[in-house]
């Protein structure tokens, strides 16, 4: 692969992973995988003031995650891409073996320490 188009995937995949660096995203972008909405029923939706759904919808759609269509008065949101919920499934998931990993080690090391005092 050319460098400079190297380059410039490691940029996006980096702006990528900062528009999925808060929850409030993450859960506008799995709210949106039902299907379009717009910001109101958005924030209905999430319990989320419509101003701050407004502000991470700006940052998801600047970053090309979601799409906007209007129609009349109302813009309805819906996903650009469905794959990307299914690249946050795929986070969850090693997230959850993580955890399930330390929760292990942790087991094992309380069972050490009864052992070593008689407990």
């Amino acid at each position: 692969m050319e460098p400079s188009l190297q380059q410039e995937i490691q940029l996006l995949h980096a702006q990528i992973c900062q528009a999925l660096a808060d929850p409030k995203r993450i859960a506008l972008l799995y709210t949106l995988a039902e299907g379009p909405q717009c910001v109101t029923d958005l924030a209905e939706s999430l319990g989320v003031p419509q101003p701050t759904v407004s502000y991470h919808l700006r940052i998801l759609r600047e970053r090309g995650l979601v799409l906007t269509e209007p129609e009349g008065t109302t813009v309805h949101y819906s996903l650009a891409d469905d794959r990307i919920v299914q690249a946050l499934d795929v986070l969850r998931a090693m997230l959850t073996d993580m955890l399930a990993r330390q929760a292990e080690l942790m087991r094992g090391a309380q069972e050490t320490m009864q052992d070593r005092t008689g407990g």
